[in-house]
């Protein structure tokens, strides 16, 4: 079962080149420009009314300085807020002082193509591939997922 999601996983990610999102002041980006093949990235997905998102990103936000100066990881971070929310994102994660950078989703585009069921969810690329995934939070799920990045540092 685990290889069938993993190749699944692999499979949707094929076809990542072709997906636009918007950077935090609202410009068209490429998926291209920020998760770049050569690099280890945490995509994670999350939005401002979401309770174990902001914990996850907490959790991350105290640990990435380590966990980049260990593994090279970057994390970006997706909000899915809609439109009616999309204008808090910036101040939300000013507020918060979270050193990821910002992406929005405010159609559900990306989200919809990674088959995001439900946030939050964390997706590791390497090498522009996804290598893994985790749905979730509960507390302590940051080291599940740091021994997941290191695993792929490698």
């Amino acid at each position: 079962m685990k290889n069938i999601i993993l190749l699944l996983l692999l499979l949707l990610s094929l076809n990542i080149y072709s997906q636009n999102i918007k950077d935090i002041n609202g410009k068209n980006v490429n998926i291209t420009d920020i998760v770049k093949k050569d690099e280890l990235t945490l995509v994670c997905f999350f939005a401002t009314w979401c309770k174990p998102c902001i914990k996850e990103l907490t959790a991350f936000d105290e640990n990435y300085d380590d966990w980049n100066d260990e593994t090279g990881v970057k994390i970006i971070i997706i909000s899915i807020d809609n439109s009616r929310s999309i204008n808090s994102v910036k101040p939300f994660v000013d507020a918060k002082g979270w050193k990821f950078d910002v992406y929005l989703d405010p159609n559900s585009d990306y989200k919809r193509y990674l088959n995001v069921s439900n946030i939050p969810q964390t997706f590791l690329f390497k090498n522009g591939k996804v290598v893994y995934k985790h749905s979730s939070y509960l507390d302590g799920d940051e080291n599940i997922i740091y021994e997941n990045i290191k695993k792929f540092s490698r």
